[in-house]
């Protein structure tokens, strides 16, 4: 099969759908690659080690889009919508849920499109969004301590230092969410000294993440039900909330509430992890890394929806060692073979010949679900 890998043109997107190491694992496999030129140069991976790994280098987008199986990073952009071809295979964190223009520009393409953060293993995990969940949560305090630094002009922070000091309040961090990227935001933020506060939905996983928090020996979360209560309560004193709830292939709820943003001290951060599947507050909107923060109720928001790509070296070779299996597997025996031999799969398939094939995109777009041809419609 013809593979290709654009250049990411998304703001501030340095990463890359494939090293060189992984493309050279694909032309062993019998494959043909081609990398659009400069792909990965912004992070140390030159045209010269693509063809060193066997893969042909192109000068336009689109001599790449032109090949069977397109390996992004993130979502289609504008100017690639039109580059997008019938029958080609589109894998990506898609986010076709919060963007009616892309979803339409999908639907039209006639392409396939196949979500990583919908994709499921055995167990019900997101193994392909898990990675990149681990380094925005790893990556949270980081930007927490550089919004609430003090600076001219609206966008100031609250001047709250994340790092204790002897005879001074520790800094009180909420984070929204039990899942992956909430678990290691929490102990990154325990991990620095900060009181940390976790609300979450499911009373089993949250015991258990405090559990295993608690038994590093750096500091006990306060775990609790995210319910609107507990949600006002523990929001109204807090330095730093991080929300970091997503549903695999779903927009993201809306759990926190102008109101309770209002009720915090001016100055304050809200970071939205789940941006880009909508963010889950009722301020949420998209930023950009060039354009990070905004402030809304007096709390600074940055709600980029491409954290990892603060660090996109690292962040490149942990997708690529989660994707690249499932990639060859795609190559190898193409979308329908690799689809009916594994359901995981097949509940990241989003859009499909000009059809949402997946319930929970259909549900939320208010788009007609048509369940793809190729395998049996396992969705609930």
């Amino acid at each position: 099969m013809d593979i290709g890998i654009p250049r990411e043109i998304k703001d501030g997107e340095p990463r890359v759908g494939a090293t060189p190491e992984a493309v050279r694992a694909l032309v062993q496999g019998g494959h043909a690659v081609v990398v659009e030129a400069g792909a990965g140069a912004r992070i140390g991976f030159d045209d010269a080690a693509y063809r060193a790994a066997g893969a042909r280098i192109a000068s336009r987008p689109d001599e790449v889009y032109a090949c069977a199986l397109i390996v992004k990073v993130k979502e289609l952009q504008p100017p690639e919508y039109p580059l997008a071809r019938p029958g080609a295979v589109i894998c990506s964190y898609q986010q076709l849920g919060r963007d009616p223009r892309l979803l339409a520009a999908a639907l039209a393409s006639g392409a396939s499109f196949v979500a990583y953060e919908a994709v499921l293993d055995a167990d019900g995990r997101r193994p392909l969004l898990s990675p990149m969940s681990i380094l925005a949560g790893l990556l949270a305090p980081q930007v927490a301590a550089w919004c609430l630094q003090v600076r001219p002009g609206p966008l100031s922070g609250s001047g709250v230092l994340l790092f204790p000091l002897p005879g001074i309040s520790r800094a009180s961090v909420v984070v929204v969410g039990e899942g992956v990227a909430g678990g290691t935001a929490a102990s990154a933020f325990l991990d620095i000294g900060c009181e940390v506060t976790v609300l979450g939905k499911q009373a089993a996983a949250l015991q258990a993440l405090g559990e295993r928090l608690a038994s590093r020996g750096r500091g006990k979360p306060r775990v609790a039900a995210a319910t609107p209560e507990a949600l006002a309560s523990a929001t109204a004193g807090a330095d730093v909330v991080v929300g970091a709830v997503s549903v695999p292939g779903r927009l993201a709820p809306k759990l926190i509430t102008r109101s309770m943003l209002r009720a915090m001290r001016p100055g304050s951060v809200f970071i939205d992890v789940g941006i880009d599947m909508g963010g889950i507050a009722e301020t949420s909107r998209q930023t950009s890394h060039s354009d990070p923060i905004y402030a809304e109720e007096g709390v600074l928001h940055y709600c980029v929806p491409n954290i990892p790509a603060l660090v996109p070296r690292t962040a490149s070779e942990a997708l690529v060692a989660a994707t690249l299996p499932y990639l060859r597997r795609i190559a190898d025996q193409g979308l329908e073979g690799a689809l009916g031999a594994d359901p995981g799969l097949l509940e990241g398939l989003q859009v499909h010949g000009g059809h949402v094939v997946h319930r929970g995109l259909a549900a939320d777009t208010g788009s007609p679900f048509a369940p793809f041809r190729g395998a049996p419609d396992r969705r609930g």
